[in-house]
């Protein structure tokens, strides 16, 4: 009994701590989550040296620049199926050919403010509206969950390819 109450208390005065100190958007629903994967995805893309955008671990394996324009192009691709169009610029194969520090930054905050702009936009109603994708049905709020956890799995893969390549993630660096 000691050790639950030790524990329950432990909790209930830590909380406000971690409050005070977690990053901007965590805990703040979608849209703060959302602008905290953004700004970490694009913190990184910029802390990493041109040279290193053609780094991947293995032959076969996404380079880094080939997971950013993943994650552009994933993002405007689950959105349409929600409503807003695809880019007309978008083409087959730019995942490849983007390669460049500078143009995959430039899609890459296309694609995040498309799907900020879009989620501020969307109301309660229509996140309840039902979509196709592929092979089922999904919801729009599904969709918009897909986007945020697709986002975030890639992040990590980008963290670990950063710190592979020597490249110190910008939140993690000691002043």
């Amino acid at each position: 009994m000691k050790k639950a109450v030790f524990v329950l208390v432990l909790l209930f005065t830590a909380c406000p701590v971690f409050a005070q100190t977690a990053p901007e958007g965590i805990w703040q629903g979608y849209d703060g989550e959302w602008r905290h994967v953004s700004s970490q995805l694009l913190a990184l893309a910029e802390a990493t040296p041109e040279e290193k955008f053609s780094w991947r671990p293995a032959p076969g394996v996404r380079s880094t620049s080939e997971v950013y324009m993943h994650i552009a192009l994933a993002n405007f691709y689950l959105l349409s199926v929600t409503g807003p169009k695809m880019p007309a610029d978008a083409k087959e194969g730019m995942e490849k050919s983007v390669t460049a520090k500078a143009d995959v930054i430039n899609w890459l905050k296309r694609s995040l403010d498309a799907v900020k702009q879009a989620h501020l936009a969307v109301t309660p109603k229509d996140l309840e509206r039902k979509v196709h994708i592929v092979d089922r049905d999904a919801t729009v709020d599904g969709m918009y969950l897909r986007i945020i956890v697709h986002a975030n799995e890639h992040m990590g893969q980008l963290v670990a390819y950063a710190r592979m390549s020597g490249v110190v993630p910008p939140w993690s660096k000691k002043d």
